[in-house]
């Protein structure tokens, strides 16, 4: 009797994991809170080079990353100036970063995988 090769084989190639343990999403969705948001992209770069997510997710958040700082800093370019909108810009930034960056391996979100 003869043995069909195709039923060993995964029905789908399995998506590469960005976070191999608890312990390494808690440290990764840490980094844009603990940088102050300067390094809110590197975790999306960081996917991107492993093929957790496309390169266009990663690049559009350098390029927001880069506004938000921007725009924070043309408000706001003295350090005396009481505008709170700089700040807000900031932790928006980290907040957003942090969650998405937590949502990574969800297999229930497929936008930029």
């Amino acid at each position: 009797m003869a043995t069909n090769p195709y039923f060993n084989q995964p029905l789908a190639p399995a998506r590469p994991r960005m976070f191999r343990s608890v312990i390494a999403k808690v440290v990764w969705t840490l980094v844009p809170i603990v940088s102050a948001g300067l390094a809110a992209a590197v975790p999306f770069v960081v996917a991107a080079v492993k093929g957790v997510v496309k390169p266009w997710l990663a690049i559009t958040y350098v390029v927001g990353e880069i506004a938000v700082f921007s725009v924070a800093f043309a408000i706001s370019p003295d350090p005396k100036d009481d505008s709170p909108v700089p700040g807000f810009l900031m932790v928006l930034l980290i907040i957003t970063a942090a969650t998405h960056t937590a949502l990574l391996d969800n297999e229930r979100i497929t936008v930029g995988k």
